[in-house]
């Protein structure tokens, strides 16, 4: 789960993390009254979307008075930001974050992940910020500074130092700089983050040491725990399909092939994407019904996968051991039907009552195309593609 830049520095500040004065705004006239109340001389105006380059993209706007301030909330306001996270498509603004200015000396980065190979938590910082730290990776990997923190003994003060001196930090900045990581961390490890990004941390001429950007990503896994993250949550952020699908206990994702895919389990699911691309074919979602499906959840994650208009094929991979076959079948037919399907259909099955399941496939009517194996259900809805095209 994402959350909105303001909303992550208003859960950092409650764990101590350093964040300039600031407040959301849902008209101009609101942004307006934002920069009267945040105070200062200066005032950036922000679009609040779930996606990294708004600067770039000219959704980040100075403000020298409130007057300004209400002029650039009326400017980004209802307007389409792309953005290279966003896609072609782009986000509607429909927030900004009117946030106090600051006398800013350097722009570094800092980030916290799960690594989940080794089971820590990597601490990334560097002091090429303000861009996007894939770009420091490829152009100049040695400008990254790396420390892994092992959760259960934490983090320590060694942790700390290497950071802070990496990052260059002297003086005053040294102190106020491992604050600012011991209360990041915090915040990480409390609220069941996966990624906490802060792109710029800022130095300002004063010493002190701030998040003028901030990114946060959750467990969804731990959302029951932290309800109050749970209710930050912004649907028209989200891709109605993935969020549908959640509502139906489906883990979907859209991709950008042709090929839908339903399986059950995720690493079926992932041998099944590569095969398809083996095969030469592109597939168009991650799609794992689970282990317990009910023919309900199979026919909503039918329709789901058709609701997706580049859709040109479906390959259906099952192996039932908890999930039963005929379960499936079911499923798989009162959606074709339903729907009236009209594109290739391709479907794998092996496991609990398979014989039962082809059986209803093969009465069914429908001009549905089995396969013995994983290779050959590949192989066949990659050929039908391409000769319906």
């Amino acid at each position: 789960m994402n959350i909105h830049e303001y909303q992550a520095k208003s859960l950092m500040a409650k764990f101590g993390v350093a964040v300039p004065r600031g407040a959301v705004a849902y008209t101009p006239t609101e942004a307006e009254e934002a920069a009267g109340s945040v105070g200062g001389s200066l005032w950036a105006v922000k679009a609040q979307i779930h996606a990294g380059g708004r600067g770039k993209a000219g959704g980040i706007k100075l403000a020298r008075s409130p007057a300004e301030a209400k002029a650039a909330a009326q400017a980004l306001l209802g307007k389409t930001l792309v953005t290279h996270q966003t896609g072609p498509q782009g986000r509607e603004v429909k927030r900004v974050y009117v946030e106090a200015g600051c006398d800013i000396a350097r722009e570094l980065y800092l980030g916290m992940l799960v690594d989940r190979a080794s089971s820590r938590i990597v601490v990334m910082a560097s002091r090429e910020g303000g861009v996007e730290i894939e770009t420091v990776a490829a152009k100049n990997p040695e400008k990254i500074i790396r420390v892994t923190v092992d959760p259960a003994s934490g983090l320590m003060g060694h942790h700390a130092r290497r950071i802070v001196f990496g990052l260059g930090l002297e003086g005053d900045e040294i102190a106020a700089g491992t604050k600012f990581i011991a209360a990041m961390y915090r915040a990480f490890i409390e609220l069941d983050a996966s990624v906490i990004e802060i792109n710029p941390l800022v130095v300002t001429r004063a010493g002190d040491v701030i998040a003028l950007d901030a990114k946060m990503n959750f467990d969804d896994n731990a959302l029951f725990r932290h309800k109050e993250v749970e209710e930050l949550r912004d649907e028209a952020e989200e891709d109605p399909a993935e969020l549908e699908a959640a509502r139906h206990s489906l883990n979907y994702i859209k991709l950008d092939g042709n090929i839908g895919c339903m399986v059950n389990g995720a690493g079926l699911a992932m041998a099944t994407m590569d095969i398809i691309k083996l095969y030469g074919g592109s597939p168009a979602n991650f799609l794992d019904v689970g282990g317990g499906a009910t023919r309900e959840r199979v026919t909503t994650a039918f329709k789901l996968i058709l609701s997706d208009p580049h859709v040109e094929g479906i390959l259906v991979n099952i192996f039932g051991g908890i999930m039963r076959c005929d379960v499936i079948a079911e499923g798989v037919v009162a959606a074709a039907k339903e729907i009236s399907l009209g594109v290739p259909l391709v479907v794998r099955l092996e496991g609990t009552n398979v014989e039962l399941g082809k059986k209803i496939l093969r009465e069914s009517g429908l001009p549905i195309l089995s396969a013995d194996n994983l290779a050959d259900a590949a192989e066949k809805i990659v050929k039908a593609v391409a000769e319906a095209a």
